[in-house]
């Protein structure tokens, strides 16, 4: 079993502080702001990266389903768009559309919509967010 660690600090208050996202496999940092997370601030913020997970892990997954089958995949794009909203709830991640472009040769349309389809409910980070509304279009190119 693979265990991923990532750590983050956070100094201030929510809307005056900063905060620091560590990815320890790669040694990278991302600072992150309440202007970056929620205005529209140049910057990360835990939602993108919640995305970049998503998209590679459903990336990931839509190939090994595909080669499963028999295909071969030349090129899997995938774009997530997180949507973080704030309500009187507080704030929530309201949705995430992953929006797929892929190149498999002798593929039909049919076959790449169910298994993209598939992939889409079975990755592992979209089993985690399972609570969130996910949509998919999945196109090929």
């Amino acid at each position: 079993m693979k265990t991923s660690i990532a750590q983050s600090i956070w100094k201030g208050d929510l809307k005056g502080g900063n905060g620091k996202m560590y990815l320890t496999s790669i040694d990278a940092t991302f600072n992150y702001t309440f202007r970056t997370r929620f205005e529209d601030e140049k910057g990360t913020n835990p939602e993108e990266l919640i995305g970049a997970a998503h998209s590679g892990c459903f990336s990931m997954a839509l190939a090994n389903i595909i080669a499963q089958k028999g295909y071969h995949p030349e090129s899997i794009e995938t774009t997530a768009h997180v949507t973080l909203s704030v309500g009187d709830k507080g704030a929530l991640i309201s949705g995430i559309r992953l929006v797929c472009k892929a190149h498999v040769p002798n593929i039909n349309s049919e076959t790449f919509q169910a298994l993209a389809t598939e992939a889409k409910n079975n990755c592992p980070v979209s089993k985690a967010l399972a609570a969130v509304n996910i949509e998919l279009e999945a196109a090929m190119v």
